[in-house]
């Protein structure tokens, strides 16, 4: 039987890249006691005013079909929440999805087909090349070097940018890193969008988690208004990754342009978590708050834990729920280190090399489990980081698959 082009594009685009996570749930399913540090999910349940919202809603009636835009209450409680930001925001630039990884597939349709580039940062969040691939454009990776703590640096863009270029997508504050964007970096980055004619999408899921830097974005800047689109959800921001609720936000006439589209795939969210939606962006819910002080908290725990590890240096990072290690020095890959934690210390952790080459001597860490279990972690990466350091050709196979 003949199958459509996607399926081939995207053929070794899916689980292959979570396999370490997906033997370790294996594992714990089978009885093994093992410390999980692989996703992005965050230990804190939603708000229970917004559980009791949802609830109110389903037995007021609102399970029926909604419209493509998104329910007028939610729509308008996110033009109120991007005004805040630039002036001129309406109804008219918003568009609600089933989260942001829909809203982003959605946007990429709208912006790139066969034969374009889409310029995105290495390292990049696991599913960006599948969004980019399955519209049949090509990526085209922009390095995120260490020494410039993984910030996208405009001269380097400029060098990655070729005549088919059509979108740059910018994750900021970014995942796998926790890097933060200046308002600097932005405008140079910015400049360079201009020149060239560049839609600029930004994913900012990570926005309520900044620690100590400042939130900047291109949408903030009026000269980019007219390329900018942004793509974010509640998911990280109020503990609900499971509601699937998520937005775009750029100018009108992309949204209406984008609007067949959206309707085409979806034709509306749910209303009742529309409704729960539109309560979390109107209401003051501390749920992000009490996630930015833990999340850093852990990632100071794991800076202090490793710092006297052999062959490891911690990357503090600026935002989100992930901190990164380096560990290079103990003479293993990331993914080699990686399956070595599961197998011989029951840790389960994301090699960097899952986001792409310029984290291959990394491991992500993810800072959403309690501090005695990073503490318990970081004892065990430490004493594996002390073995292969001592015996390293004891480790020269010490990769896996499933």
């Amino acid at each position: 039987m003949r199958y459509a082009s996607i399926t081939s594009r995207l053929a070794d685009l899916g689980s292959g890249k979570w396999s370490l996570h997906i033997r370790a749930r294996q594992l714990k399913a089978s009885g093994a006691d093992l410390i999980e540090l692989t996703i992005g999910e965050p230990d804190l349940p939603p708000d229970r005013a917004l559980l009791d919202e949802c609830q109110r809603a389903m037995y007021a009636g609102r399970y029926r079909y909604s419209n493509g835009r998104g329910e007028p209450a939610l729509v308008a409680a996110l033009a109120e929440k991007y005004r805040r930001r630039r002036a001129d925001v309406s109804a008219e630039n918003v568009l609600c999805f089933p989260g942001t990884q829909t809203a982003l597939f959605a946007v990429m349709l709208g912006l790139a087909e066969t034969g374009d580039g889409v310029l995105v940062g290495d390292p990049l969040y696991a599913t960006y090349e599948g969004v980019i691939r399955s519209t049949g454009a090509h990526p085209l990776l922009v390095p995120l070097k260490p020494e410039h703590g993984f910030h996208m640096q405009a001269e380097d863009l400029e060098r990655a940018i070729t005549p088919d270029c059509r979108v740059l997508l910018l994750n900021t504050p970014h995942n796998p890193t926790g890097a933060v964007l200046t308002v600097a970096e932005i405008a140079a980055i910015g400049d360079v969008a201009r020149r060239h004619d560049l839609w600029i999408v930004c994913d900012e899921v990570y926005e309520e988690l900044v620690f100590d830097a400042v939130f900047a974005s291109p949408f903030d800047n009026p000269d980019l208004a007219e390329r900018t689109v942004v793509v974010s959800s509640i998911s990280k921001s109020h503990a609900a990754p499971g509601f699937r609720s998520g937005w775009a936000v750029g100018p009108a006439e992309f949204t209406e342009r984008l609007l067949p589209v959206s309707e085409t795939m979806l034709f509306g969210q749910q209303p009742f978590i529309a409704d729960m939606t539109a309560y979390a962006l109107t209401h003051d819910i501390d749920t992000a708050r009490q996630m930015r002080e833990a999340y850093k908290r852990r990632a100071g725990l794991i800076a202090v834990a490793l710092a006297r590890a052999p062959g490891i240096s911690v990357l503090p990072p600026e935002a989100g729920m992930f901190a990164l290690i380096d560990v290079s020095g103990t003479g293993l890959s990331g993914e080699a280190f990686a399956w070595a934690l599961l197998e011989e210390e029951s840790v389960a952790v994301m090699p960097g090399s899952s986001f792409g080459s310029e984290a291959k001597d990394f491991l992500r860490v993810s800072l959403t489990v309690p501090d005695q279990d990073i503490d318990e972690a970081c004892r065990r990466i430490a004493a594996l980081a002390g073995r292969c350091t001592t015996a390293p050709r004891a480790y020269s196979g010490a990769q896996r698959s499933l």
